[in-house]
């Protein structure tokens, strides 16, 4: 098949492009960085000409709230109109897990706000809502320093390595559409606040790591469960943090 991954030099998209390059699909990396711009449209029509799947992978350049809805709206709106000239058969995005969940987040509204416009459109789609990665752990702790220390929630989190998220996006790529929404976790549930005590010692930073129930996720407030599959339907990843960490 012809595959299309949007967001193709990013963290994801890039080891994404490799592997289905390596399962023998016809895999075009599609990025400004390739000249081709899903806000203006440039190159879109493009690199979609013949494609069978568009994986979208890309994550806008601001979170700034206003700034990151209209680039999933944008970004969204442009592809999908462009997948129906080209005959796509295939809509798939990286969606988070708990998106509709953090209702104070912009970022999360805007993840949702996607989400509806893909639903909403005559392409056949498959949402991909994944826990956050390893990789971006170091930010969530950084993202809640308070003067000296680290103020984190006890709320729940089951991340995941982003090899294990490409996996999975790589067969759901390759697959029928499900026209809904597939969910990824890691394999163990830690509490934040001990997550970040745990990065903070591995990269021997001396910082203290304070549990506050009122502390922040990037400014919004968690419920215990906001970042979590709710039930048991969530694929699983089957790398676990010290395996990570080892590498």
């Amino acid at each position: 098949m012809k595959i299309v991954v949007i967001g193709g030099s990013g963290l994801i998209g890039s080891r994404l492009v490799a592997l289905l390059g390596q399962q023998g699909h016809d895999t075009v990396a599609a990025s400004p960085r390739t000249g081709v711009d899903t806000l203006t449209g440039a190159g879109v029509a493009e690199a979609l000409d013949g494609a069978d799947v568009v994986v979208d992978v890309s994550n806008s350049p601001s979170f700034e709230e206003t700034a990151v809805l209209t680039f999933f709206e944008t970004s969204t709106r442009t592809l999908l109109e462009a997948e129906a000239k080209a005959g796509v058969r295939h809509h798939v995005a990286l969606s988070i897990v708990g998106a509709d969940r953090i209702p104070d987040s912009g970022y999360m509204r805007a993840k949702v706000a996607q989400e509806a416009l893909i639903a909403g459109a005559d392409i056949p789609w498959t949402v991909v809502r994944a826990t956050q990665f390893f990789e971006f752990v170091p930010a969530i702790v950084e993202s809640a320093v308070a003067g000296d220390e680290v103020r984190l929630p006890p709320a729940l989190i089951q991340p995941i390595a982003a090899d294990d998220v490409v996996t999975a996006l790589a067969e759901i790529a390759a697959g029928a559409p499900v026209d809904g929404i597939v969910e990824l976790a890691g394999p163990q549930r830690l509490r934040l606040d001990e997550l970040g005590r745990q990065t903070l010692t591995a990269a021997g930073d001396p910082r203290p790591v304070v549990t506050d129930p009122q502390g922040r996720y990037f400014g919004a407030l968690l419920a215990e469960q906001s970042l979590v599959p709710l039930g048991d339907a969530a694929r699983t990843g089957g790398t676990r943090l010290a395996q990570w960490r080892a590498r």
